[in-house]
């Protein structure tokens, strides 16, 4: 054993805290330096690690062979040769073969027999007088077909737990890749790219080098020219199946390995960088010095968790299990503590515990009062054709067999009172929204009573209780307002056109604007043409009253195109199977091109949020949601009408139905989330 014996002794010490967090089965979440090895089924991993030990004793056949994460830590030991389970204290097992029956009993144990795998680890500590100190993460294969009864997601399963493990900004990754493969086509080097962009935690191992094609070598690759790694490259040549078949002694193997190297014209003037002791040398050194530069955020974490943990305990100093008296005072501060951490949630958190990752509580409250709900609004809002084509029906019953020289003001009311009563919808739905933030916050809140599970699940329960008796007087309220506004239609508020205003305003109103005024910015995903997100790329928008315009970034001084916005529409488009990013596009009405040769701009959010927040934007500036109820043509064909007169009077209706379903809409936008602030919000904030 060489090196600094007070440096030496890190490994261990990190395996000691590895061994306790697991033996606690805490969830102290601490992220301890370790290197994890992953790679591709039958790319020699099981073959490297048992060359360190100089043992048989990991399980070898067909199909996915590591099922469970091994944590495997290798401890020098001058005169003893054994190896101890984490799970099996006490016993020492000084037979290899046992070992490897272990792993794979107690594999079945939790996994059964099937081929299942769990992300649960195994810890096994060998102690030998022929490895230097190590701690490795031995991690399932990376597989691509599931076989037995493995479910169909076997990959996406393999993958997610490797990319836990590896994600971890302290955890080293060896990158296991066979030389007679396509490195640009590793696995192994594809995941540790996903986490590892810059290659500064990756650590890359060819083996198989003696099974290259003839006139092939690595060489560009072991002298890291070709995809290029911070730490390097190290070629091993391990045992061939035959060799493991016939038990040839891995002592041996080394010996051939080492004679390779010296031998091989493309790599004698390496050789001394290659190997498996080599290899096992240059882990030990990386892993220690890793241990090193990580401990002081270590240490301070671990300090930190530590005195969480002595405030939390000394609040139960005196407490007394037997004492009713302090179990009523305990049980009092922690539903004082929950009302005040439900208040906070909705009424904004102090600075130092602001959520800084997503909204939630009463910001995403806000966000649903102020875009989610005049959005659902304008949804529900009738298409023009079948507005007109409604006025029309209603004034023709309304005269009958009679003509008629005035415009019949009951159509009006008529209209009105439809529109209104369409208003229900979006406004329960804006109820359901808000109940669902508030008990997804109580759910939040009360995680920290995960130690009283029966008093947690009452909590919420009654929790739930109420908020679903508040929502049943809420929206009976909404019941009573709609109907209040159904009451008495106001034809003399003072911000009605009225009938002799409605008649002269022409039939072929455009847009009115106030200036190119800027609306919204901020970063969108572009992706036209087929909604393929890995083409997708971010560009920063600026939306106007008038025109949507993107650039190369936030500087605005690459403009890469503007768009505008007349005669477009919003539409909703369904994510692709694994894509993460919610997609939404604009379109014409008259069935153009919007950009370039396509027909739909399509724009993706990262989240459903945003996509709700640039959708109310957009409304802001004219552009509305698709609707997907207009009437048949047939049908509009056949109420087509040659009466000017007629047609005069659908104008002048149509014109005061708007005029008073913006005061109307206008006073919805301002009333339903004040109904619900008062019915839900600030009661549930006042009885907590």
């Amino acid at each position: 054993m060489s090196g600094n014996s007070g440096m030496e002794r890190l490994i261990p010490i990190v395996n000691m805290l590895q061994d306790s967090f697991a033996s606690l089965g805490t969830s102290i979440q601490i992220d301890l330096p370790q290197i994890a090895v992953v790679g591709s089924q039958s790319a020699g991993k099981s073959s490297v690690l048992e060359n360190f030990v100089g043992k048989d004793f990991l399980p070898r056949g067909s199909g996915i062979v590591t099922r469970r994460p091994l944590i495997l830590q290798l401890l020098y030991s001058k005169n003893a040769e054994y190896a101890e389970f984490l799970h099996a204290k006490g016993k020492k097992f000084a037979d290899f073969d046992q070992v490897r029956k272990e792993i794979e009993d107690e594999t079945d144990r939790l996994t059964g027999s099937n081929k299942g795998i769990s992300s649960i680890p195994i810890n096994l500590r060998i102690y030998s007088p022929h490895v230097l100190n190590l701690t490795l993460v031995d991690l399932p294969g990376i597989t691509k077909v599931p076989v037995g009864d493995q479910p169909a997601d076997i990959e996406i399963q393999i993958r997610n737990m490797i990319l836990d493990f590896i994600s971890k900004d302290n955890c080293l990754i060896l990158a296991v890749t066979p030389a007679n493969s396509d490195l640009a086509n590793s696995d192994a080097l594809k995941l540790a790219r996903e986490v590892d962009p810059s290659g500064m935690r990756t650590i890359g191992v060819i083996t198989k080098l003696d099974l290259m094609d003839e006139g092939t070598d690595a060489r560009d690759i072991l002298e890291n020219r070709l995809l290029p790694l911070r730490r390097g490259y190290i070629g091993v040549v391990n045992r061939s199946q035959k060799d493991i078949d016939g038990r040839k002694d891995i002592k041996q193997a080394m010996a051939a390995e080492r004679q390779f190297f010296l031998a091989h014209p493309s790599y004698r003037h390496i050789a001394e960088r290659l190997g498996t002791p080599y290899l096992q040398k240059t882990l030990n050194q990386q892993l220690t010095n890793h241990i090193r530069d990580t401990l002081p955020a270590l240490r301070n974490k671990l300090q930190s968790q530590l005195l969480s943990l002595e405030k939390e305990v000394a609040e139960y100093k005196n407490f007394s299990p037997d004492d009713p008296s302090k179990k009523t005072k305990a049980l009092l501060t922690i539903l004082q503590d929950i009302s005040k951490d439900f208040e906070k949630a909705i009424t904004g958190a102090d600075s130092s515990e602001v959520n800084t990752k997503e909204l939630s509580g009463g910001a995403k409250i806000n966000r649903i009062f102020n875009e989610r709900f005049p959005f659902e609004l304008v949804k529900i809002e009738s298409d023009e054709k079948q507005l007109r084509q409604k006025i029309k029906i209603i004034i023709m019953n309304i005269r009958g067999v009679k003509g008629g020289l005035f415009t019949p003001d009951q159509a009006f009311e008529l209209t009105v009172k439809d529109q209104i009563k369409l208003l229900m919808v979006p406004s329960i739905k804006c109820v359901d929204l808000v109940i669902t933030e508030l008990i997804r916050i109580v759910n939040a809140i009360t995680e920290n009573l995960n130690k009283y599970p029966r008093l947690r699940e009452e909590i919420e329960r009654l929790a739930s209780l109420h908020l679903k008796s508040r929502e049943q007087v809420c929206k009976e309220n909404l019941s009573m307002y709609i109907d209040t506004q159904l009451s008495y239609i106001n034809t003399h508020h003072e911000d009605f056109i009225g009938f002799a205003n409605a008649s002269q305003k022409a039939s072929s109103e455009t847009k009115r604007k106030v200036g190119n005024e800027i609306i919204r910015k901020g970063y969108l995903g572009l992706h036209s043409g087929g909604s393929k997100i890995r083409g997708t790329r971010d560009y920063w928008f600026v939306l106007t009253t008038e025109t949507l315009s993107w650039f190369k970034d936030e500087t605005e001084t690459d403009k890469k195109y503007m768009l505008p916005l007349d005669g477009l529409k919003i539409r909703d488009l369904e994510s692709g199977l694994f894509s993460r990013r919610h997609p939404f596009a604009l379109f014409s009405t008259d069935g153009r091109n919007v950009y370039k040769d396509f027909k739909l701009l399509e724009l993706s959010c990262d989240s459903l949020e945003d996509v709700d927040s640039w959708k109310a934007s957009f409304l802001r500036a004219g552009v509305y949601p698709e609707k997907d109820n207009y009437p048949k043509s047939d049908d509009r064909d056949d109420m087509a009408s040659l009466d000017p007169q007629l047609e005069r009077e659908v104008e002048t209706i149509r014109n005061l139905v708007d005029s008073y379903m913006k005061i109307v809409n206008k006073t919805t936008r301002d009333m339903i989330p004040k109904i619900i602030m008062f019915l839900i919000i600030n009661n549930c904030i006042t009885e907590s």
